[in-house]
């Protein structure tokens, strides 16, 4: 005979119970979920139970919200979620680039004729051909060959070293970067090579820089002739920007690059006797 409580369970402490087979009565979770291998009347009944509804309701959006987001960050890679934030230090190269671009264009005043500085390119572009490597390099050979002192030849042998060792690094620099000249630049330089379509560093800043250093320390001149030399080597380099040749770090890279190269010439720095005694090796 069967029990009365079994006939009433809805009076008892325990889970409802859902159904029976074989005169078993089997019972569900009001909090667990059933699997796909239960008995397809408690599935049924599970997604009609009142009472499981409003516990599935009553759970918060913002709780699952959490807990599905820190499954997903959980899932990632620790060197995916750092790879995801941008490096301080590339935001700042691009931001440094960015105000490099704008303030070139801006400052290329006298890039063409037609700029809000057209009338002063003439003046400019005799500048640029003051700083140009042929006539350094032909007026120190001739000033070479004219010489007749030995300190004279002495420093002129180590300024044309410097200019052909300038010529050297420049070039190889450019090679490496390849950085284009700016966009507004018009390609009518004088006695430009392949490597003079890069942009840094700029060579007519490293030759003014290493040049102007080089004059002011071997060569005696008054208060004002100093002066000038400081002015020619400070336009050259601004003249490179107005008539939008190269950007403003092509210029202030090419002025500390010239700065350091003078003092490459200083520990290379050929004597006389020095250049005598490698040519009578190499005789």
């Amino acid at each position: 005979m069967p029990s009365p409580k079994a006939k009433n369970p809805g009076r008892s402490g325990g889970s409802p119970v859902l159904g029976s087979s074989n005169g078993r009565y089997e019972f569900m979770s009001l909090t667990k979920p059933l699997n796909r291998s239960s008995p397809p009347h408690l599935l049924q009944r599970q997604g009609s139970d009142p009472t499981t509804a409003r516990l599935r309701a009553s759970e918060s959006p913002t709780r699952r919200r959490g807990s599905s987001s820190s499954t997903g960050s959980a899932g990632l890679p620790e060197e995916d979620g750092i790879r995801l934030n941008p490096s301080f230090v590339r935001v700042a190269l691009s931001s440094l680039l960015a105000i490099d671009l704008w303030m070139s264009k801006r400052l290329g005043v006298c890039a063409c004729e037609d700029s809000s500085w057209g009338s002063v390119r003439p003046l400019m572009k005799l500048i640029e051909i003051s700083g140009h490597g042929i006539p350094w390099l032909a007026g120190t050979a001739y000033c070479l060959y004219k010489s007749d002192s030995a300190a004279g030849q002495e420093v002129m042998l180590n300024l044309l070293m410097g200019l052909l060792l300038d010529l050297v690094l420049v070039t190889i620099v450019k090679a490496v970067v390849r950085r284009r000249r700016p966009a507004h630049n018009r390609m009518d330089m004088f006695a430009t090579f392949s490597v003079d379509r890069y942009s840094f560093p700029s060579g007519h800043a490293t030759r003014a820089a290493m040049c102007g250093r080089f004059l002011l320390a071997h060569l005696v001149l008054a208060a004002p002739l100093r002066v000038l030399v400081l002015l020619w080597a400070s336009l050259v380099g601004l003249s490179r920007v107005l008539l939008g040749r190269h950007n403003v770090t092509d210029v202030m890279f090419g002025f500390w690059m010239g700065y350091c190269q003078y003092n490459l010439v200083e520990m290379l720095w050929l004597s006389p006797q020095t250049l005598q005694g490698l040519l009578g090796q190499l005789a």
